[in-house]
């Protein structure tokens, strides 16, 4: 998964073209770096998963 790749998915989210994402362990890390570099970070929620895995959601309010 690249830069590119992720931020297409992460405006996909933000444009409510998706309404979750389901990332798997091998692919966290890269994710969440791209993730935390975009000015609306905290819009993202992301919910943890058995076995390491990450679903992320768009919120139209930032959290705190």
């Amino acid at each position: 998964m690249d830069e590119k790749g992720i931020n297409e998915i992460l405006d996909r989210l933000k444009s409510g073209e998706l309404a979750e994402y389901y990332v798997t362990n091998e692919d966290f890390l890269p994710f969440r770096k791209v993730l935390v570099m975009r000015e609306d970070f905290k819009h993202f929620r992301g919910i943890a998963q058995r076995g390491g895995s990450v679903i992320y959601e768009y919120l139209p309010e930032p959290r705190s």
